[in-house]
């Protein structure tokens, strides 16, 4: 437990306890249940630098193995926002004589494969050895480490200075925080940028987006948090840009204290933030009262159907959903089964609500007449897909920012 805070020491003042739960994407079989890790998913806010953050952690190795179930190029909005980051990184930042770029947690490669087809030197830094192998199917350089000050300085000495160090839903993940800072420092080139795009606290409060909370989020960042913690380790936040990713995220960028001139995002972002008083207790206990009431209202609807005689289905079976299937005690009385794309997942049950995982084609065989939308973050692109769902007369159950059936 820590009651400290990891980025300065600050006294951490916890706000919501989602409960007992398991690591999000630790997918199992049913002989593998019987020894499922659990702990306690409680956030809390530093009163010193704002920082959200958990108030318990699981231990990295549990996190991230030859067995991750997350994979980047899962969807064809990721692929094609990761090619645009790729094609934005080439034209503004990696245009020097022999320019580098490092990816810590490059997972599948979504992003650098499209970098390694422009011939430009690059390494992902990624501990997960079975998502690390995708990533050198496709044409990427994987050093297979977790990234610190120590991976940092060797991997210096081997390929010189970075011009662009990046990390995609990634840096919230690394609890030693301080280290992936200083080993920044040690990588990074003196023009060089620090760019990374999280899940934003803002989106979580706003949308009521409590599934974004889980093992892998140690941090939940903020401009205010993020800016903070920059000027702490030399660094200065020198851009911060909203993006669609995952319901609305933010991408940072940091360099050299005095190296670039903040681009007027910055400051407005600061001002709304201060103006929605958006790290406050008041404001955090409000979002902890919205989902408690959240989590009311969707069972009830969910029993209500389920005493109709309706089906209901899952649809999706991101790390969200072991947040909301475990804190809401949703089991197979209500939802017996979730369908999922990625192939890794298929055959096996959602982390301690032990819902199973089915290929997509259970879907439509035959159609629900509900399906809970897990993935909301990709509701148009899903509800695009499914058309013939709807025209059958299926109706979605959505749950973010409020439960709503469609």
């Amino acid at each position: 437990m820590k009651t400290d805070c990891r980025v300065c020491g600050g006294k951490v003042r916890e706000f919501v306890d989602l409960g007992r739960q398991p690591t999000a994407n630790g997918f199992l079989t049913p002989e593998e249940a019987e020894r499922e890790f659990f702990f306690r998913l409680a956030v809390g806010v530093c009163e010193r630098c704002a920082m959200v953050q958990l108030i318990e952690e699981v231990p990295q190795e549990l996190r991230y193995h030859g067995a991750y179930r997350y994979h980047a190029s899962g969807s064809a909005g990721h692929r094609q926002h990761f090619e645009q980051n790729a094609l934005r990184f080439l034209e503004t930042e990696l245009t020097g004589p022999d320019p580098f770029v490092v990816e810590i947690g490059c997972n599948d490669g979504v992003m650098l494969s499209a970098i390694a087809e422009a011939g430009v030197r690059h390494l992902g830094v990624e501990p997960s050895t079975n998502v690390a192998e995708l990533a050198r199917a496709k044409g990427v350089n994987v050093l297979t480490r977790f990234f610190d000050e120590g991976t940092a300085a060797d991997v210096r000495a081997e390929h010189g200075s970075a011009d662009v160090v990046f990390g995609a839903n990634t840096i919230c993940h690394i609890s030693h925080i301080d280290s992936v800072l200083r080993g920044v420092d040690e990588l990074l080139s003196p023009g060089g940028v620090f760019v990374f795009e999280e899940p934003y606290l803002g989106t979580i409060v706003e949308r009521t987006a409590f599934d974004q909370i889980y093992d892998e989020h140690v941090f939940y960042f903020s401009v205010t948090s993020v800016r903070a913690m920059a000027e702490r380790f030399g660094f200065e936040l020198v851009n911060a840009e909203r993006i669609p990713l995952h319901g609305g995220e933010i991408r940072y960028t940091l360099a050299r204290a005095g190296a670039r001139v903040p681009a007027p995002a910055v400051g407005a972002l600061l001002a709304d933030e201060n103006a929605r008083r958006l790290s406050e207790p008041e404001t955090l206990e409000r979002f902890r009262r919205t989902v408690e009431g959240v989590k009311d209202e969707l069972l009830t609807v969910l029993r209500e159907v389920r005493a109709e005689g309706r089906s209901v289905v899952g649809y999706g079976a991101p790390g969200k959903a072991t947040t909301v299937t475990n804190y809401f005690g949703i089991g197979t009385d209500l939802v017996p089964f979730v369908v999922d794309s990625t192939p890794s997942k298929q055959g096996l049950l959602v982390p301690g609500s032990h819902l199973p995982v089915r290929a997509p084609h259970a879907f439509s065989d035959p159609y629900p007449d509900y399906a809970l939308l897990f993935a909301w973050n990709h509701a148009e692109e899903i509800m695009a897909k499914e058309q013939e769902f709807q025209d059958a007369g299926g109706r979605w159950i959505l749950y973010a920012p409020e439960v709503r059936v469609i």
